[in-house]
């Protein structure tokens, strides 16, 4: 560490730093406390040069502006923000009873559990919208949970405010967790961001009361399709209530999705626990859950603040059995029709050495208007007609892309000897790679 974090073993002469609870690409977190007050904090610890490396600085600045802003009980609280010549310190609301993705992987919530949660989730982005904020990754990943069961929003890294909008009054940026993305967001034609984020409350919404997502598909292009129609069904046990407020929190149409507003006045979403104590229940459950999980103090920390400053390594969770197998995985390759692989490179230049390739060996090249998508065309006949290559582009934040490269046409060995032969050897400097050298996913 630097020589002012281990002058008299204390982070800028008054924080003590205690155990890591969790480390992600760009970011530590430690237990901190703070020396003048007996206070406990998560320090999270961001690395500039890495930030700086892959274009995430103004998103670093972003959370920091957004999490000044948006103080309220269900939201994650910063109380400060250091800085040295190598890192940046976030003193951070030390919340420890675990990530809300936690509870819901050991199964679907009783109704009245999840009801609370949802109403606190409601709260705290009614709060943020209040304000000119809107979320854009909302899932239950960045939900914590405090010691009393009370749920925290974390991670405001991918936020937008109100000044963001163009002049149509939209935003225009594709980012977000697929699983979680509202449709019009996928469309690339503006969205609303306090339309967008209802939509991913729906989408928790559905996951707590089912323990499963709403829109699943191995392939991440057929899921779109999914989220674009809003093709889901509920399961047999939701309520009538549940299943009313569902449909219209996951109206594909923002023009007609529910409202807050409209949320709040809803019946399901009015009923109380017992004895009209709000989130009473909630924290008699938990309760119960957290006698078994009092060795994880700070878990939620490794998970779900520090690591989520870079959205891009969740998609791999969107579904079971979703494939990200990287381009340049060499088991099994002979057998893949379709690849992967993702990258920190503008679309723009995915597209020009696709280009670059596609004229190495007499390819025709024929791409979209806005540069998401290519097809490239062999002119030689092959043992099944010629060979064409499909290429789509997929901006999972504004600094982070994947990039899906699939056989359109011709024969599958000839496509592996192009993918071996030309293609892997083009796109290996734009390739991701975790620090271990590794192609994305770790």
């Amino acid at each position: 560490m630097a020589t002012e974090e281990k002058n008299k073993g204390l982070l800028h002469g008054k924080y003590e730093l205690g155990r890591q609870l969790g480390h992600g690409t760009f970011a530590k977190v430690y237990h901190a406390r703070n020396v003048h007050t007996g206070k406990s904090v998560a320090m999270k610890v961001v690395g500039k040069e890495k930030v700086i490396k892959v274009g995430m600085m103004d998103q670093v600045k972003r959370e920091i502006s957004v999490m000044k802003m948006v103080r309220h009980p269900n939201i994650v609280e910063l109380y400060e923000v250091m800085a040295s010549r190598s890192k940046i310190y976030f003193a951070m609301e030390l919340v420890r009873g675990g990530e809300l993705f936690s509870k819901i992987a050991k199964g679907r919530l009783p109704e009245i559990v999840a009801r609370s949660y949802f109403q606190q989730l409601i709260s705290a982005v009614d709060f943020c919208h209040s304000r000119g904020v809107y979320h854009r990754d909302l899932k239950p990943e960045n939900l914590l949970l405090d010691d009393a069961g009370n749920l925290k929003v974390t991670d405001f890294g991918l936020s937008a405010f109100s000044d963001h909008l163009r002049q149509d009054g939209l935003l225009h940026t594709t980012c977000g967790t697929p699983a979680y993305v509202a449709p019009e967001i996928i469309g690339k034609k503006g969205y609303d961001g306090a339309k967008a984020d209802i939509w991913s409350c729906g989408v928790i919404l559905y996951v707590l009361l089912a323990g499963f997502l709403p829109f699943q598909d191995e392939n991440i292009v057929s899921m779109y399709r999914k989220i674009y129609r809003g093709d889901f069904k509920c399961p047999p046990w939701f309520s009538s209530d549940a299943r009313r407020l569902i449909t219209k929190l996951l109206d594909p149409n923002p023009g007609s999705r529910i409202t807050i507003s409209k949320i709040m006045e809803s019946p399901w979403f009015k009923k109380s626990a017992p004895n009209n104590t709000k989130f009473k229940a909630t924290k008699s459950w938990l309760e119960e859950e957290e006698e078994e999980e009092e060795e994880e103090e700070g878990v939620l920390q490794s998970k779900g603040i520090e690591a989520k400053s870079f959205n891009a390594f969740h998609i791999i969770s969107l579904s079971e059995g979703f494939d990200l197998s990287p381009l340049f995985e060499e088991k099994k390759r002979e057998q893949k029709e379709e690849m992967r692989f993702a990258t920190t490179e503008p679309a723009t230049a995915v597209v020009s050495k696709l280009e670059e390739v596609a004229k190495s060996v007499k390819f025709s090249v024929k791409k979209s208007g806005d540069e998401s998508s290519l097809r490239l065309q062999g002119n030689e006949v092959g043992r099944k007609g010629r060979l064409g290559i499909a290429a789509e582009i997929f901006a999972v934040t504004p600094s982070f892309s994947m990039v899906e490269v699939k056989k359109s046409s011709g024969d599958t060995l000839e496509y592996n000897q192009f993918c071996s032969k030309e293609l892997r050897p083009a796109l290996n400097d734009i390739v991701w790679r975790s620090a271990g050298g590794q192609t994305f996913p770790a």
